[in-house]
């Protein structure tokens, strides 16, 4: 099987060039020409994809080789290009950085050459002229499994510095695509970790999105993006699809039989059972403001696993969804809205009946500091004997992780890659057994496990196991 759909890597030789301005002003520019557009973003970045979603209309999806492994970049990318006329892939950082100290591991330059496609590489030529034709040769020139296509000139003061740009970029061989000018930024706030999210601002990022589209609809040519997005070459193999790896990965192992039994009696045939169609277990997925950080896949996979799953709003909802088995609790900035968390009381207590009933409840990074007893002073629902309190030290990076012990996701044993976004700090008290064994940048244990609890500061891509999401739902269902 194999997939020919038009696609184009947006990439920059290092953060702060404008990659993101110039995808998503892409994205919208060619949605609004009609085109169905599929937005991917290389890395565990929750935050971009929000944007791209309402750019495109549809859902914005991670490409991160590192938590979900190289063999999967294909699938995923073919599961979100489904029926789409064109793919615009958002890179991470500079084009060839990666995961420290892996090579060229979940970087730009690897889904690039994994998914056969031109990369567009985004230049800040606000302090230079002649000297962009080295740093574009250098990056053009580094790994010869990497096309780039293209070149768009962000920050461009004049004429004359645009001159000076094309006449220099004529030596390379790379075409200019885009020259964007120097003008006012697009309104797009940022705070202690990148980003606002579009759900808290969404009036504003509306505004924002259809102003980098106009600015890419200006200054780029559109004509030869889509014509150099057009002539990559068909990408084989199966699009990801989540009832076919379930169906695909070891099923929960099941009961041993007791021993002493006595064989069925081969003359008694017992009735036929007449096929049911099974309950779907409610899982409640936490959503609003507050908890923007989930991966799509997620919910997919909870679905192929027999849940029906329904997002509420903690900052409003005062009760979990009727006739909620489990709960699901991903990232965002709990901090930023820990007082109206704290107000909503109703839903902490219910949160605490919940959890004290065993049902599974699955929390990362901002779930686990919800589920602690407090956050910077402020009650939260108390789950877990732990206190919360935001940090000056930002911690970041990868993490290769094992499961300790046995949890409604996962069994000892199993290998997790995640990734840890955060400024704050958790002071355990007692009662909980950790989550996650985990060898870098140091070996130590990390989150809780708790009845059904599992909680973490660990971000985890359920595609690379997903068989966490079939435990889960069975945990709903026996629990």
């Amino acid at each position: 099987m194999s997939s020919s759909v038009p696609r184009l890597v947006i990439a920059a030789p290092s953060s702060g060039s404008g990659k993101t301005t110039v995808a998503t002003g892409l994205m919208a520019a060619l949605a609004g020409r009609g085109l169905a557009v599929s937005p991917h973003k290389v890395g565990p970045d929750y935050i971009d994809p929000g944007y791209h979603a309402l750019a495109t209309g549809r859902v914005g999806r991670n490409l991160d080789a590192y938590l979900c492994g190289p063999e999967l970049i294909a699938p995923l990318f073919l599961h979100g290009a489904r029926g789409c006329d064109i793919a615009v892939v958002e890179g991470v950082m500079g084009l060839y950085d990666g995961a420290a100290g892996e090579g060229e591991l979940a970087s730009t330059a690897q889904v690039a050459k994994v998914l056969r496609a031109p990369v567009v590489l985004v230049v800040d030529a606000s302090s230079q002229s002649r000297s962009v034709a080295a740093l574009v040769h250098g990056f053009v020139s580094w790994d010869p499994g990497v096309r780039v296509g293209g070149v768009i000139l962000n920050k461009v003061a004049s004429d004359r510095h645009e001159e000076l740009l094309r006449e220099a970029l004529d030596s390379v061989g790379v075409p200019v695509l885009g020259v964007l000018r120097r003008a006012a930024p697009v309104e797009t706030p940022s705070r202690h970790l990148g980003l606002v999210p579009v759900a808290e601002r969404r009036t504003e990022a509306v505004e924002a999105v259809a102003a980098m589209a106009a600015q890419v609809e200006q200054g780029c040519d559109l004509e030869a993006l889509l014509q150099l997005a057009r002539g990559t070459g068909a990408l084989s193999g199966a699009a990801w699809d989540a009832a076919e790896v379930l169906a695909s990965s070891p099923p929960p192992p099941l009961p041993v039989p007791t021993v002493g039994t006595a064989p069925p009696d081969p003359r008694f045939r017992p009735e036929r059972p007449r096929p049911q169609t099974p309950v779907r277990q409610v899982v409640a997925l936490a959503g609003g403001p507050a908890f923007t950080f989930s991966y799509a896949e997620h919910s997919e996979l909870l679905v192929a696993a027999g849940a029906e799953v329904v997002v509420f709003d903690p900052l409003r909802d005062e009760q979990l969804p009727d006739n909620t088995a489990g709960l699901v609790m991903g990232g965002g900035f709990p901090e930023v809205y820990a007082a109206e968390l704290s107000a909503n009381e109703p839903l902490r207590k219910a949160v605490v009946a919940l959890a004290d009933t065993g049902a599974p409840v699955a929390a990362e990074c901002a779930g686990l500091l919800y589920l602690c007893r407090e956050l910077d002073g402020r009650p939260m629902c108390g789950v877990l004997d732990a206190t919360a309190r935001m940090s000056e030290r930002l911690t970041l990076g990868y993490r290769d992780a094992v499961a300790v012990g046995d949890s409604s996701l996962a069994v000892a044993g199993t290998r997790m890659r995640g990734h840890e976004f955060h400024r704050t700090v958790v002071e355990p008290g007692s009662g909980a057994a950790p989550a996650w064994g985990v060898r870098a940048p140091v070996r130590r244990v990390e989150g809780f496990v708790q009845q059904g609890v599992h909680a973490s500061y660990l971000h985890t891509h359920w595609a690379s196991e997903p068989g966490v999401a079939r435990r889960f739902v069975e945990r709903c269902r026996t629990s």
